[in-house]
């Protein structure tokens, strides 16, 4: 049945409906979050490109490759939802790819951009955020809010991000 195909909840014996067990809502969260990442990041690289600019702001500020990181969130989020034999064999192939894939990438990126990207680069993580640096940003628009303003820190973690 459908509800066998989701095999943590077969393998840990959990009752009742699969979708709510905790690995498919991460997996859930995971996925969203991966598309909203690449929707958010394909809209600042296709402005930056039209303008023949670098990329760096809203994703792009935090990540140097948002795009393959949403990517590997989608799969990551997939592969906790549906574990299979090829699905755990695909995994690791596919995210080398994209690693492979990005830094061909900032390659040709760094001939375009040579000092700019160098900068660039030597300030931003390649897939894994700066979390430190996006606590910072949050916690001083929060301070900045503190004065009047009524927005919450859902608010201010999108206004950081875009």
């Amino acid at each position: 049945s459908h509800d066998a195909g989701h095999l943590w909840s077969t393998l840990l014996g959990w009752r009742g409906d699969p979708h709510l067990n905790p690995f498919h809502l991460v997996s859930d969260v995971l996925i969203i979050a991966g598309m909203v990442l690449i929707a958010k990041a394909w809209k600042i690289i296709y402005r930056a490109q039209r303008a023949n600019v670098l990329a760096t702001t809203g994703p792009y500020a935090y990540v140097r490759h948002p795009q393959y990181l949403g990517f590997i969130m989608i799969m990551s989020g997939f592969l906790l939802q549906w574990p299979t034999l090829l699905t755990l064999g695909m995994f690791p192939v596919l995210v080398l790819k994209y690693i492979r894939l990005a830094y061909r990438e900032e390659l040709e990126v760094r001939a375009c951009y040579a000092t700019e990207y160098g900068i660039y680069a030597a300030a931003t993580p390649a897939f894994m955020p700066g979390w430190k640096r996006l606590w910072h940003a949050m916690r001083a628009r929060r301070k900045k809010n503190q004065h009047g303003d009524s927005t919450n820190d859902r608010e201010s973690f999108r206004e950081v991000i875009e």
